[in-house]
């Protein structure tokens, strides 16, 4: 998909610098012509040398050298990009983009272009989470030509351990070809609901009881459904993910406002993806104060909060589709089977969270989707975005029959 596209490689200063000289290799092997412009701090990890052997062309860093065409160098870069590229995306180069600073030649030259841009953050984690970067950051994602590409979890150059890292060559590089596949706009005119994350039930004004969904497959879903033409509501519980623009996003917390915001919008929507991880139980009587630390113990008495899913079922209509998921730690299938059954759904995507890398908090699953003849479908370890786009297509198959 790349063959003959002009991809701009911006480069700043950070450790990973070194995975951008495989993004670099990566983008020529996939037939793209791919010019680099290297920050002043980059060329301290990496020689400029190294991106030219790579790509073939000269690289630029300096606003003030010998330009390498007739044109203003920026200017021809600008215009000639198809898309541009900046990884890894330090939080400086971020904050000068978000405000509209162009005091060097890749920040002048991403402002002079009208190619879509993305952006791949790498950064220490406190530095990520800082409220500041993260403001700059959403700045960016309400521009329509920008894209983020949400940084790793792992070990980080700095000793510690989480968010910053910056994604693995091979799936930058499969976003930006993913950009240029043409997506086959079969869900236009079909509105979806969509459920993610986790929700919260309060115990003070301090604690509360939770679960450990991140709300992923279900943010992978919605950006699917948006991308393939679908008018997109997404009701969101807890989680740090955004969606893209376009997405129709409801936060809450409790169950309780979950079922009341799915119940508002259940009877205006085509396909309801029910993907979210809402706490069975809430504590009986919230304290309005913290609970002291008095005792050895401490008792809660729960009550069950209400099956939204199973209410959906019963006032389903002939012409909406109902997902729902089910997250498991034993006799996966014969616990979906008979929710599938129960609560009247159209297909039950299943999953056993106590497997490695499946379920909660992580970027892939390993599932089971069952349909209302009860055919199984093994699907194994694989991307929750890829596995999204897995779970509309049997959706598409079931609407159109």
């Amino acid at each position: 998909m790349l063959t003959g596209k002009n991809i701009l490689l911006g480069v700043c200063g950070g450790i990973a610098v070194y995975k951008a000289v495989d993004i670099a290799s990566r983008l020529r092997k996939a037939g793209a012509n791919v010019d680099v412009i290297m920050t002043k701090s980059a060329t301290k990890f990496v020689t400029p040398l190294t991106f030219q052997e790579i790509t073939g062309n000269p690289i630029s860093c300096d606003m003030w050298e010998k330009v390498h065409t007739w044109n203003v160098e920026h200017i021809a870069l600008a215009q000639k990009a198809d898309l541009i590229l900046i990884a890894p995306a330090t939080a400086n180069m971020v904050g000068k983009l978000a405000n509209g600073i162009a005091d060097d030649m890749l920040s002048t030259t991403v402002l002079a272009s009208l190619a879509p841009v993305f952006l791949a953050p790498a950064m220490n984690t406190n530095m990520y989470n800082n409220p500041i970067f993260q403001r700059n950051l959403q700045t960016l994602r309400q521009v329509a030509n920008y894209n983020i590409i949400t940084p790793a979890e792992g070990h980080l150059a700095c000793g510690t351990s989480g968010i910053g890292r910056l994604p693995e060559p091979a799936d930058i590089v499969r976003t930006v070809e993913n950009y240029f596949t043409p997506v086959q706009q079969d869900f236009k005119n079909v509105k979806i609901l969509i459920t993610a994350g986790g929700t919260r039930e309060p115990i003070d004004p301090v604690r509360y009881i939770g679960n450990r969904s991140s709300g992923k497959m279900g943010y992978a879903i919605a950006e699917a459904a948006a991308k393939r033409g679908a008018a997109v509501t997404l009701i969101s519980g807890v989680t740090t993910l955004t969606a893209s623009a376009g997405i129709k996003v409801i936060k809450v917390e409790t169950a309780k406002e979950m079922q009341q915001h799915v119940e508002a919008n259940f009877a205006s929507n085509d396909v309801i993806v029910m993907a979210a991880a809402v706490a069975d139980y809430a504590v009986a009587e919230v304290s309005e104060q913290k609970i002291k630390k008095a005792s050895e113990k401490l008792s809660l008495e729960l009550v069950k909060n209400p099956d939204i899913l199973l209410g959906l079922g019963q006032k389903k209509q002939q012409n909406q589709l109902l997902i729902g998921f089910a997250a498991e730690t034993q006799n996966l299938l014969k616990y979906a089977q008979d929710k599938l059954q129960r609560k009247n759904l159209d297909m039950i995507i299943a999953n056993d969270v106590s497997k490695v890398n499946a379920g909660f908090n992580v970027d892939t699953n390993i599932v089971k989707i069952i349909g209302k003849n009860n055919l199984v479908e093994d699907i194994p370890l694989i991307k929750k975005t890829a596995l999204a786009s897995i779970i509309l297509d049997k959706i598409n198959k079931l609407k159109t029959h």
